[in-house]
């Protein structure tokens, strides 16, 4: 586990950017709808993992 949960954040944004250029990509091509709705699920849990990490690192502090 790591020391400071923090430090996985950035790795979380950095998962959050793929998927939204990922989802522009889908959309320029007019890709299927479930390809469409994959990335927009994926940035979600993106932001629920930033929340989750955030919290986790918060309870540990005490």
């Amino acid at each position: 586990m790591l020391p400071d949960m923090r430090s996985a954040v950035p790795v979380i944004i950095a998962g959050i950017v793929l998927w939204t250029i990922a989802l522009i990509f889908a959309i320029i091509v007019n890709a299927v709808a479930k390809i469409i709705l994959t990335c927009v699920l994926g940035i979600v849990l993106g932001f629920i993992g930033i929340q989750y990490t955030k919290r986790r690192a918060k309870r540990e502090e005490r």
